[in-house]
């Protein structure tokens, strides 16, 4: 089961992902949110992710060749392109020597077809992004095939029912493994990845 804990912005945060055995590490870039990450800061954070950890730099309203310039200055593996980036959008992002994920939910496309964008892994998410709200993952009919992780409302409680029922490839989770909103709590996502591994 591929784990990606997202939302970090400190380097407490990314040790302790870590040690709990993320597969993934996700940084937001989006001032809006409160797990925004300045993009000065960002390459401070994606130092401390070793090998075989893959840092993504998550985005919602940067143009693509920005956000893949970002990504990249930042020295991250992934761009996931988050919500209503078009076909173009990965085109343009995909001329950067970087990967890409694409992260959707059903009321914004229906269209669950891993790669259609040309994205090594797709995540889907509840239709509000980053709130911690609780969607029909078991409505999925058909459910994707391949790489895709299942994103909103999970959490150490939710994770391995989530993981037996909808079989997902992998789970994403942040607002789940918090003690406030933008606050993580690293107890919480140590809890999460043995939870989602041992279901």
């Amino acid at each position: 089961m591929f784990v990606k804990v997202c939302g970090l912005r400190t380097p407490g945060d990314v040790d302790a992902a870590v040690a709990a055995g993320a597969d993934a590490v996700g940084f937001v870039v989006y001032p809006p949110s409160p797990r925004h990450v300045d993009p000065a800061d960002l390459g401070a954070l994606v130092d401390r992710v070793p090998d075989g950890v893959r840092s993504v730099v998550v985005v919602a309203d940067l143009p693509a060749d920005r956000a893949a310039a970002v990504t990249g200055d930042a020295g991250a593996d992934v761009l996931q392109l988050h919500g209503r980036y078009t076909r173009d959008d990965f085109t343009a992002a995909a001329r950067a020597p970087i990967t890409l994920w694409r992260a959707t939910s059903l009321a914004h496309d229906p269209d669950l077809t891993v790669g259609l964008y040309g994205e090594d892994v797709l995540l889907l998410d509840s239709p509000v992004a980053g709130s911690g709200e609780r969607w029909d993952a078991e409505a999925l009919d058909p459910r994707p095939a391949g790489r895709w992780l299942l994103a909103g409302g999970l959490d150490p409680d939710t994770v391995a029912t989530a993981v037996r029922r909808v079989r997902p490839w992998g789970v994403d989770v942040s607002s789940g493994v918090e003690s406030s909103r933008g606050v993580k709590d690293h107890a919480r996502i140590r809890d999460f990845v043995a939870a989602a591994r041992h279901p």
